[in-house]
């Protein structure tokens, strides 16, 4: 180790230190600058990377509120349109059953009409049979009972009896 203490010279690092500077003075106008360029442009793209990474992130943000907005909105209205579905089924399903009662009362009661019009019909024929055949007997038994004239007077003298004169 002394002889390396030793062998130092002093004209040699006065050399050494210009190479040096001469050195850093090229690296400095040649290298370092495109060096330090290319870094701030990479610092300045990574920045710009990164804001826009975070523009991003707040867009789909905004875009999964709006989706889910849309969504809610998008149920509220199919369930109003099937509420509203149901009330017209309702109303059409208690129209129909009312117009289908409507309907069974009216052909019940034009039924109950025919029946009571048949029915007077068959009970006036019956009564216009009734009283011509009563007619007929009459007449046939009067015809008989008052062939003879002893009879007739008979007939009337009992009238008479029951008859009261005012």
């Amino acid at each position: 180790m002394d002889a390396l203490i030793n062998q130092f010279s002093y004209g040699l690092f006065f050399w050494q230190i210009i190479i040096l500077l001469i050195v850093i003075f090229i690296l400095g106008k040649f290298a370092w600058k495109p060096i330090i360029n290319a870094l701030e442009e990479r610092e300045k793209g990574i920045s710009d990377a990164l804001a826009s990474a975070e523009k991003a992130k707040l867009e789909m943000a905004r875009l999964t509120n709006e989706n889910e907005q849309l969504l809610k909105e998008a149920r509220a209205e199919r369930d109003e349109i099937l509420k509203e579905a149901k009330e017209l089924k309702d109303k059409i399903v208690s129209e129909a059953k009312h117009e289908a009662q409507d309907s069974a009362k009216k052909i019940l009661e034009q039924a109950k009409q025919e029946i009571e019009e048949q029915k007077n019909l068959a009970l006036a024929e019956v009564k216009n049979q009734v009283s011509s055949l009563s007619l007929d007997i009459a007449r046939k038994v009067l015809t008989k009972e008052f062939q003879d004239q002893g009879k007739q007077e008979a007939f009337v003298a009992d009238l008479l009896k029951d008859v009261k004169l005012n």
